[in-house]
């Protein structure tokens, strides 16, 4: 049977899903010193679900002393809202991995394929794959992969460090947007036209 003991301060499990979750920002590429600032943030927030997950769930710790309660129900089994929501949080983290892999994915393939080759005199806009729906498919993909890591284990720092993270994403967003609209003119103002930033038909 699983103690505390035996589920916390495994630092093998730490290490691997700090490197599972770290090797999507090899497909998301950095030109300028901003861009590297929200991949921070979302470094920060998967050390948080890693660390609180298998290492030293101190957050937690702090908050049931505050509180005067025990940990939630259920979280050896890594499932934080397990008590509220039951496995749903392992479900929707699943949806979500998969989801945000497509979308990071088909993303990066697009850029390389179409933007990327412009160094060789043939690069053009992409409006292929994920982009004929959404302007950014890489930064939804990043939310949707550290929502789904929230759902499953709900920590603290991670509900703190979430807002900061789409208010990073959004400013960079912007700033590329500008970067295009200088770039391609009123060929990219008519891509905004019929696509949105993050969300197909919403937002």
């Amino acid at each position: 049977m699983e103690t505390l003991e035996s589920h916390y301060y495994n630092w093998f499990g730490v290490m691997f899903f700090i490197v599972l979750y770290s090797v999507v920002l090899l497909f998301i590429p950095f030109y300028r010193k901003m861009d590297k600032k929200p991949a921070g943030t979302y470094f920060a927030f998967l050390l948080a679900f890693a660390i609180e997950m298998h290492g030293i769930p101190f957050s937690m710790w702090v908050i049931s002393w505050i509180i005067g309660k025990n940990l939630p129900v259920g979280i050896l089994w890594g499932h934080t809202l397990v008590s509220s929501i039951g496995y749903w949080g392992m479900y929707i983290n699943i949806i979500c991995a998969v989801v945000a892999l497509f979308l990071i994915l088909n993303g990066w393939y697009n850029i390389h394929k179409k933007y990327w080759s412009k160094e060789t005199g043939t690069g053009s806009l992409v409006k292929t794959g994920v982009y004929r729906y959404i302007r950014h498919p890489q930064y939804t993909g990043l939310l949707l992969l550290s929502f789904g890591m929230m759902a499953e284990w709900a920590t603290l720092p991670m509900l703190l460090l979430y807002p900061v993270m789409i208010t990073m994403y959004l400013r960079l967003a912007k700033k590329e947007e500008k970067d295009m609209l200088f770039e391609f003119g009123n060929q990219y103002r008519e891509y905004m036209r019929t696509t949105k930033r993050f969300i197909p038909f919403i937002i």
